[in-house]
């Protein structure tokens, strides 16, 4: 049964970065409300159901729903394979615990958005969890590849210092970037005016700013690991391609009106981000 134990590993996290993809697209398609009540779509049926007077909304939320569902089946079986592989230490099977976590409350989260019609700060919220559950299930498929000694440091302490400060600013990278698009024109649905009451410019700018500051220590982590492990130095080039990629669709999405298309490359970018900046932290270490 062990053999599995990858597989659905890899599925969890490929399933994590999937459910932003999927919940960007009922926010994009102002499909929020498609599904008017929770846990039912709509009263007496929890399944969108075709008639006349349907729109395309109601199945992209449901849609949305279902995967989770799928999330919530290998998050269990993700739960199960690690927890009960005795030979591994208590720390690794409680992580095993997490995604499964996780999924349950964002249910719970995606529920009071919408019952509370697409509240902005709910909205956000459910993102950051996100975001979180896609940075854990990375470390649990790092974790199962690894052994439980003690970790040993794979390059020097300013270099680890540095990893970690990028992981720091990738946080604040993916707040900024949800208060842009919570004050921005996608509220998830036509009839919601709900936004964040800031400056959408001068979030954008700030939001822009964070990421020069991160692309900077970045940049110094690269010179400072340049002799270090190839698997430290695949890393930080890897992230690089990702941040390059994110700032390029960040600037084309914002000087042409945050067309929906884009801002969803942008969203599935920043998972991706936050995968690649917690894959360097992990290469700053090994376990025997």
């Amino acid at each position: 049964m062990r053999r599995w134990t990858r597989p659905v590993l890899v599925a969890n996290l490929v399933a994590q970065i999937g459910i932003i993809v999927t919940g960007g697209a009922v926010r994009l398609t102002g499909s929020g409300l498609g599904c008017s009540t929770w846990p039912q779509c709509e009263p007496g049926q929890f399944a969108a159901k075709f008639h006349p007077e349907t729109t395309y909304h109601q199945f992209v939320e449901y849609g949305n729903r279902t995967l989770t569902g799928v999330l919530g089946v290998i998050a269990i079986a993700a739960l199960v394979l690690v927890w009960t592989d005795r030979s591994r230490v208590l720390s690794y099977r409680l992580l095993g615990a997490v995604p499964l976590l996780g999924v349950a409350a964002q249910a719970v989260i995606g529920g009071v958005i919408v019952l509370l019609h697409l509240h902005p700060g709910w909205v956000s919220l459910h993102f950051v969890v996100s975001a979180a559950l896609v940075s854990v299930s990375l470390l649990l498929l790092h974790r199962s590849g690894e052994g439980d000694g003690p970790p040993v440091p794979t390059v020097a302490p300013r270099s680890r210092a540095l990893a970690w400060t990028l992981y720091a600013i990738t946080a604040l990278v993916v707040i900024l970037g949800v208060i842009v698009t919570g004050a921005g024109p996608h509220s998830g649905d036509e009839e919601v005016g709900y936004r964040f009451a800031v400056d959408p410019a001068l979030m954008s700018k700030l939001h822009a700013w964070a990421v020069w500051v991160f692309v900077a220590v970045l940049v110094t982590y690269l010179v400072s690991v340049r002799r270090g492990p190839q698997q430290v130095r695949r890393a930080a080039w890897v992230l690089l391609a990702i941040t390059l990629g994110q700032g390029l669709i960040g600037y084309v999405q914002y000087f042409t009106g945050l067309p929906a298309l884009l801002v969803g490359l942008h969203m599935l970018g920043s998972a991706l981000l936050v995968a690649g900046s917690t894959r360097v932290v992990l290469t700053t270490r090994t376990r025997a």
